[in-house]
């Protein structure tokens, strides 16, 4: 990469919005064995059995009845005695037994949550495992399917990737929100909004604070401005743009900060991955600018290492120039020094060999996107009727507006992906009766704002378009040469629901509601994806929540007084899934401060969560690709709790000539970073593990520190086409790592 090459925020910022009407921006759906629930509700009522999960009972007591930590008379339990923290170690200690037993005798489920003071317990997602399976497991006293209730009352972002269970393993003799403390994260980006509720800095230790004193606290402990043409424009280092301030909140908002949007309520507390972490700024797009140089960015690094960042986040890329890209080298630098540097994947995808700079670094801790199933609905109502639409768009619903719902027609030689629905794409199919009503149209074929226009044009009052494929509804964007009227998008599959409603009158309210779709771990369709350019490595190294992330974003963007709680926004792109990683980061440093920078890259990627995530496009099937996930889904509990480091996340043997019959070996050395002995199988799994050996059976690391160094050796087919080669090795149950070449 050039020095001064310039590399674009909006690339990593935006990758879920849409301008036409295929397939783009958030493309997503529900899990297997759930279905779409309204939280926008005081009521708890169980609605029936999730059949894909389960709750085991342990045979201790939980802190609630141990009988060792029992109240005087007329008290509450102290469960921050010293008698609570020493049973609740032994509780810890029954339920990483059962863990352990798990992996090696029903390997696909997998632990989702853990409990012990009012219930000894674990929640285990069975991705198809029997119930009776874990009746077997040790002290398992009881194994049932999990109830589902309504309303969802926690993070979903930090549900997702077992954030709050993280937290209670890195801190499990103290509160469980000081997760992050001691560490600190550097922000390079448009700069913090240091005022937001997030980023209160009460109970934070006073703090040496640097840069601009009027955007720092002891929370925001840095504040400071790198762009070449920043003094000459006025420009310091205030948060301007919004980018910023979404991904600090991301990977350090304070816990439990309450959060609204213009009078939609948020029915749960938001917190930061690693909420008592503090942070540093470095604004590299102050101002309106929105392309940063290299070497401002690289004068930010500089400037975070000299302040003492422990981590360092860098939502932004540009396109890569191999193993001589200047930026990537830089990464690759700082995390020798000791320094975690987590980098967005890049919006350009889908498609491989799409990953940008820096992200494509070898020692980046480097983000791929997938869904959260939420985001902020515009209802649309007919009677008793109720559907959540998505209108965060660019044809907003500023007051309640209500019709008739009339269909668009098909135009001659025109196909629908929902039947009996015109795709709008002609003034032609636009009813007469369109007038001072709302129009049924179907996405597909021609841009959003060519079918709203259409609709304008024959005097519709709004329009309601419905999804093309299944799963949530999505932001669309505008045109504004074109004329604009009130749009909303339905999902699929309320499809039968919504032409029920043809010839009813029908309401789009202005005031928007909080929806919980379930709609999860879907992979963005924008997420870029491996190889690296030359030496063809895996990227992403793993994948975290990047779609309809919701995070803090500076005062500016909202009315102070319909916004008491500050201003906040669903964002989308690997810009949101990087702060993930960063924040997981500053959860393991501060519950292993003598990790290396390496160890904890490989703790992070090594222990992630596999089989979790879906394909863009057959959005209820697996997604396998590894050079789309990475190693899986981003795990805190899992990272925090991880026993062995590799000193190569994945183990890549590049370009190969196909029916070469060619053999390469790379060395792997394993260390043993936990607090016990290690040891177990070493075997290679997948789709192509008959191409890939390991040198050793088994791994053997009786005590912490221990190394042992492997040689896994590919062989080049003699048959068979051109393409990728992959397979994942397993370290004992413990950690997996995945083995990739491309064949050429």
């Amino acid at each position: 990469m050039h020095p001064t090459s310039r590399r674009s925020l909006a690339l990593l910022a935006a990758g879920a919005a849409a301008v036409a009407g295929i397939a783009g921006g958030v493309t997503a759906s529900a899990a297997p064995g759930t279905s779409s629930k309204n939280p926008n509700s005081d009521a708890t009522v169980t609605t029936g059995v999730d059949s894909t999960s389960a709750v085991v009972g342990l045979s201790l007591a939980p802190l609630a009845t141990d009988p060792k930590v029992a109240p005087a008379k007329g008290k509450k339990v102290d469960f921050n005695s010293s008698a609570a923290k020493s049973e609740r170690a032994k509780l810890v200690a029954q339920r990483n037994t059962f863990k352990q037993w798990l992996k090696s005798n029903a390997p696909k489920a997998q632990v989702s949550g853990e409990y012990d003071v009012a219930v000894n317990a674990v929640a285990v997602r069975l991705n198809g495992t029997a119930l009776s399976a874990l009746r077997g497991g040790p002290g398992v006293t009881s194994v049932g399917y999990q109830a589902t209730y309504a309303p969802t009352a926690d993070d979903p972002d930090l549900s997702l990737i077992n954030g709050k269970e993280g937290w209670a393993a890195a801190t499990p003799t103290a509160d469980d929100a000081t997760a992050g403390a001691g560490i600190k994260v550097g922000i390079v980006d448009t700069g913090i909004d240091v005022t937001h509720p997030c980023f209160k800095d009460a109970g934070f230790p006073r703090t040496s604070q640097q840069g601009n004193p009027a955007y720092t606290n002891n929370k925001v402990i840095v504040a400071k401005v790198f762009a070449n043409k920043a003094a000459s424009l006025g420009y310091d280092a205030k948060a301007v743009q919004d980018h910023g301030t979404h991904v600090a909140g991301t990977v350090a908002c304070d816990a439990d900060t309450k959060a609204s949007i213009d009078g939609a309520e948020i029915p749960y507390a938001v917190s930061g991955v690693a909420p008592r972490a503090q942070l540093g700024s470095y604004n590299v797009f102050p101002g309106d600018i929105e392309d940063a140089r290299s070497e401002d960015i690289l004068n930010a690094l500089d400037a975070a290492a000299l302040d003492g960042m422990d981590v360092i986040n860098m939502s932004l890329g540009g396109d890569t120039k191999g193993v001589q890209d200047l930026l990537t080298n830089a990464v690759d630098n700082l995390d020798r020094a000791g320094i975690v540097v987590a980098v967005s994947a890049g919006n350009d995808g889908p498609g491989h060999g799409t990953i940008g700079s820096p992200g494509s670094a070898e020692r980046a801790l480097t983000a791929g996107a997938a869904s959260v199933g939420h985001y902020l609905a515009v209802p649309v109502t007919s009677g008793t009727s109720k559907l959540y639409t998505n209108g965060d768009g660019d044809f907003p619903v500023a007051k309640d507006v209500s019709g008739t719902l009339v269909a668009a027609t098909l135009a001659e030689g025109e196909t629908t992906p929902n039947d009996g629905i015109g795709i709008g794409c002609t003034e032609g199919s636009i009813p007469a009766a369109a007038t001072g009503n709302v129009v049924l149209i179907s996405r597909g074929t021609c841009p959003f704002a060519l079918k709203v226009a259409n609709a304008q044009k024959k005097g519709a009052a709004a329009v309601l378009i419905v999804n093309s494929g299944p799963g949530d509804p999505i932001a669309m964007a505008g045109d504004p040469t074109l004329p604009v009227a009130p749009a909303v998008m339905a999902s699929q599959d309320d499809v039968k629901t919504v032409t029920g409603l043809v010839g009813q009158q029908v309401t789009l309210h202005a005031q928007k509601e909080y929806f919980y779709s379930t709609n999860n771990d879907i992979m963005g369709d924008f997420s870029s994806q491996g190889p690296t350019d030359v030496d063809y490595r895996v990227k992403p190294d793993l994948v975290a929540p990047g779609v309809n992330v919701l995070s803090s974003i500076p005062s500016s963007f909202c009315d102070q007084q319909a916004n008491p709680n500050g201003c906040w926004a669903f964002f989308n792109g690997t810009s949101m899934a990087s702060p993930h990683l960063a924040g997981t980061a500053a959860v393991v440093r501060a519950a292993h401060p003598d990790w290396t920078a390496d160890q904890v890259r490989s703790a992070i990627t090594n222990t992630a969560q596999q089989h979790k995530l879906f394909n863009y496009k057959a959005i209820r099937s697996e997604e396998k690709d590894p050079l789309v996930t990475g190693a899986g889904l981003d795990d805190v509990l899992a990272s925090v709790d991880a026993k062995v480091a590799l000193s190569s996340v994945s183990t890549s043997f590049g370009a190969v000539p196909s029916g070469s019959g060619q053999k390469l070996t790379r060395t792997l050395t394993l260390t043993n970073i936990g607090t016990g002995p290690v040891s177990g199988a070493l075997t290679v799994d997948g789709p192509d593990k008959g191409l890939f050996t390991v040198s050793a059976p088994t791994v053997d690391l009786p005590k912490p520190g221990d190394t042992q160094t492997v040689t896994i050796t590919f062989t080049s087919p003699k048959t068979g086409g051109k393409g990728d080669r992959s397979a994942t090795l397993d370290v004992a149950g413990v950690a997996h790592s995945v083995l990739y070449t491309f064949l050429r």
